[in-house]
């Protein structure tokens, strides 16, 4: 039997990454990704939605994801989802489903312009990130 647990967004980073470690020394970082759709409905007016995506990286990830990613950068993630429970400080059941991230692409440049080892980072586009579309022939898979 075949199984495929696979996630990949470009979008915008919603928050500064939080950088922790585990009890074991283990770091973990977490960050949110936004991506947005937008269409014409039957009418033709256009319509806009935004999806939040909490990510977690691991290791040295983590702590690259941490230095460099920022507010507002546009990135590449690509991992596996997991979904956690656990039950709330009032007694009520909470659920979330998160990106595992294994490849992080910056797709734009960081201020002072450093590319970290262990990362990604494509050329920065030309146009203001309000003017730039992503072309489907631009994804790289």
């Amino acid at each position: 039997m075949f199984n495929l647990n696979r996630a990949t967004v470009i979008g915008n980073v919603t928050k500064d990454p939080e950088l922790r470690n585990t009890t074991t020394g283990k770091s973990v970082s977490t960050f949110g990704v936004a991506t947005n759709r937008a269409w014409n409905d039957q009418s033709g007016q256009k319509q806009e939605e935004v999806e939040y995506h909490n990510v977690v990286a691991w290791g040295k990830l983590a702590e690259i994801c941490s230095q460099y990613l920022g507010k507002g950068r546009k990135v590449y993630v690509e991992g596996r989802l997991r979904t956690r429970e656990w039950e709330g400080q009032d007694g009520s059941k909470r659920r979330t489903t998160e990106i595992i991230a294994e490849n992080v692409i910056m797709l734009d440049r960081a201020p002072g312009g450093s590319t970290p080892s262990g990362m990604q980072s494509q050329p920065a586009p030309t146009g203001t990130p309000q003017e730039e579309e992503i072309q489907i022939e631009d994804i790289p898979f």
